[in-house]
Parts: C-alpha cells; sequence; structure tokens
C-alpha cells in the first residue's frame, strides 16, 4: 500500500487475524511474522557485511550472489542477474563429475514454468547406476540438492533415466520429489537427508587415500582418487566388516576380512554385490555429504 505504514498495517492484520481466529491463531502468526522479519533482517546484515568486505572493483551484484541466503532473497523478488536455465546449468555442472561415476550425464530436457505446483524442471540422465538402488538414490538426491541451493524456486524435478540397454528405452522417468519415491532402496529414510559439511581435517589428505568420518555417530568411508572425492557406507556389504583398513589397490578397494573387491569410481561396484554410495558435492573448497537413515539399516 503506498504511502501506508506497513508495520502498522501488519499490526492490523494480526489483530484481525486474533478477532476471527482465536488467540492461537493470532500466536502461531506472530511467530510466523517474527522469523520472515529475522530472515530478511539476516539478508539485509549480510548484503552489508559483503558489500563492506569486497575487494575494490568487485561486481557488487556478482559478490551478493555468491552467498546464498541473498541470493535466494534476490531470486525470491526477481533481481537475480541470472535466469533460472542458467542457474540450473551451473548446478548440474557441479554434480556432474559425481555423476560419471554413478550414472553417466545428465542434460536439460525441458523446464515447464507453467505447471500448476510450479516450475517443473525436466532432466535426461545418459548412462546406468549399475543396477543399484542405493546409487539411483543417491543420484537423486545429490541432483535435487545441487538444484535447489542454485534455483530454489523449481519445485519439481522430473529425470528420465535412459541406459545403455535398448530394451530399457521406454522406462518411467525418476520422480524427484521432498519424499523418496516407492522405488528407493529397502530401509531408505521417510525423510530427505541431512546434509552436511565436512572439515578439511575429516577428509583424505591426497588421491589415492581413504579416511573415515563420523557424522551423527555413523562411519563414512571417503576414498580420494585423482579429480573426485567419494563417500560410502564403512561397512562391506559381503561380510559386514567395517572398511577403514581396506587396502586400496588403484580405483579397487578390497575388503580386508573376505577379499571382495569393489569399484570406487563406479559406485562401488562389485562382483558380487554393491557398496552403499552417498550423496557427496563439493562446491568452492566445501565438501557436504548427505546423511540418509538407510546408514542405520542392514547388519
Amino acid at each position: 500500500m503506498a504511502g501506508a505504514d506497513p508495520g502498522a498495517r501488519i499490526g492490523e492484520l494480526l489483530d484481525r487475524l486474533g478477532r476471527e481466529a482465536g488467540p492461537q491463531a493470532r500466536e502461531t502468526a506472530d511467530e510466523l511474522v517474527r522469523s520472515v522479519v529475522e530472515f530478511y533482517g539476516e539478508g539485509l546484515a549480510r548484503t552489508v557485511r559483503l558489500l563492506r568486505a569486497a575487494p575494490t572493483g568487485s561486481d557488487p551484484l556478482a559478490v551478493l550472489t555468491a552467498d546464498e541466503l541473498v541470493g535466494d532473497l534476490l531470486i525470491l523478488h526477481d533481481l537475480h542477474p541470472e535466469d533460472t536455465m542458467t542457474r540450473v546449468g551451473r548446478a548440474l555442472d557441479k554434480v556432474r563429475p559425481y555423476l560419471g561415476s554413478h550414472a553417466g550425464d545428465v542434460d536439460v530436457a525441458g523446464l515447464d514454468t507453467e505447471a500448476p505446483e510450479g516450475p517443473v524442471l525436466r532432466l535426461r540422465l545418459r548412462g546406468s547406476c549399475d543396477g543399484c538402488p542405493s546409487s539411483t538414490q543417491t543420484v537423486r538426491w545429490t541432483i535435487e540438492e545441487a538444484v535447489a541451493r542454485l534455483a530454489p524456486e523449481i519445485a519439481h524435478i522430473e529425470v528420465e533415466g535412459v541406459t545403455q540397454e535398448p530394451a530399457a528405452a521406454g522406462q518411467p522417468l525418476l520422480q524427484i520429489q521432498p519424499r523418496p519415491p516407492a522405488d528407493a532402496p529397502t530401509g531408505s529414510a521417510a525423510e530427505p537427508p541431512h546434509w552436511h559439511t565436512l572439515a578439511t581435517p575429516a577428509l583424505p589428505a591426497r588421491d589415492h587415500a581413504t579416511r573415515v568420518a563420523d557424522i551423527e555417530g555413523n562411519a563414512l568411508l571417503l576414498v580420494r582418487l585423482p579429480g573426485n572425492l567419494y563417500a560410502y557406507r564403512d561397512r562391506c556389504p559381503g561380510c559386514g566388516a567395517d572398511l577403514r583398513t581396506a587396502p586400496l589397490d588403484g580405483e579397487f578397494l578390497s575388503c580386508a576380512e573376505c577379499a571382495a573387491r569393489f569399484d570406487v569410481r563406479h559406485a562401488g561396484r562389485g562382483e558380487h554385490t554393491h557398496l552403499e554410495p552417498l550423496p557427496l558435492l563439493e562446491e568452492e573448497g566445501a565438501v557436504r555429504v548427505a546423511l540418509p537413515e538407510l546408514l542405520g539399516a542392514g547388519p
């Protein structure tokens, strides 16, 4: 309302809600308003800090859009200098090294901005997930997280999984949704996975090295090969032993107990079984890994 006091108008609306819907609804509305004010307050504070700390001659918009919270606010108000497809492309570039070990590559098949539920992004996978349900699920989670961070306006993602088998050409789309689809592996989480940032000391220090990281009591095996970092559950699917002492021969990890060998670059594929891969994103020097509930499943 031009010329009106926004604060007074918000107070009037809250008072009306209290009269019409009762005190409990008023309390909920008050909490919602406080949360929105805190959200925008943090955005303004970050904007000031970022601009003050920006190097002389830097592009102010580039400085602001590099921050996730400020970037989200710019997107929300249609002020971001990059359009949706440009940001989607940057997100997919971030996950392509990871997808190369699980699903080959991913292409954009289209963007439907008129869908009733909001913008729907359609992607096409080239390659396969080696027949591993866990690998398929980690691909879903990784794509969803990468796109959500750079293009939060995308409401839904459909991924057409194209395998190298001609008979599979008509397979259904993979649906990336807030909850795992019906074909998610047994024991997977009912909720989306939680993403955690790993500090540098928790990571392998060099190529062809492994390290076990603990997140919330769950052991993750991290393997660094030239060009990529991989995360797996620290458990041999064959004998149940941990893999922290497993020797790494080139790109193959061998269980110290049962001698089973697993291809680290190709989603942990073994001769008769499969390591349990975890979604992982490396971006701007930070490493983030997802911790789905399926870590606690299985023997």
